[in-house]
């Protein structure tokens, strides 16, 4: 496989973002409205906002994503730093793209001054899990929620 280059998306990037948000959808078998989609991206090319795009590439071809969220924390003075969604396609996984889109979001947290990175996977995505367990540690923590709309 070419090299891996991580690039924070820009405004010509819509139309290389999305296959791949729509296969991160169908991983997880949601079905995210087009309005939510496009507010979305709209945040993240406005400075003011806290998330944050990038896309991997290889030459000219989009074959990963991740998002992440900075927030506040009570537990230090630095950010934290949600890396809330990552996606490699299928016919890419396996090659240390992930790796460089978590990667990526370790050296931006850092510049950024953030303390922590975190994230959550479903209990399913073994794959996933294999790489997370190798590059992060597993908190401990289990997540509840109850959803409000």
């Amino acid at each position: 496989m070419q090299s891996v280059e991580i690039k924070a998306v820009d405004n010509y990037d819509f139309d290389m973002w999305l296959p791949l948000w729509k296969g991160y959808q169908r991983f997880y078998e949601v079905d995210i409205p087009e309005s939510v989609t496009l507010n979305t991206w709209r945040r993240f090319l406005d400075p003011g906002e806290p998330m944050h795009a990038a896309l991997a590439m290889v030459g000219e071809q989009p074959l990963g994503l991740v998002h992440s969220i900075y927030h506040r924390s009570a537990w230090t003075t630095g950010d934290y730093c949600y890396l809330q969604d990552l996606f490699v396609a299928d016919n890419a996984r396996g090659g240390g793209i992930g790796r460089s889109l978590i990667e990526h979001v370790y050296a931006e947290a850092k510049r950024r001054g953030a303390s922590r990175v975190h994230w959550l996977t479903h209990e399913s995505n073994h794959n996933g899990m294999q790489l997370y367990d190798r590059i992060a540690d597993r908190s401990g923590f289990i997540q509840y929620r109850k959803l409000l709309a």
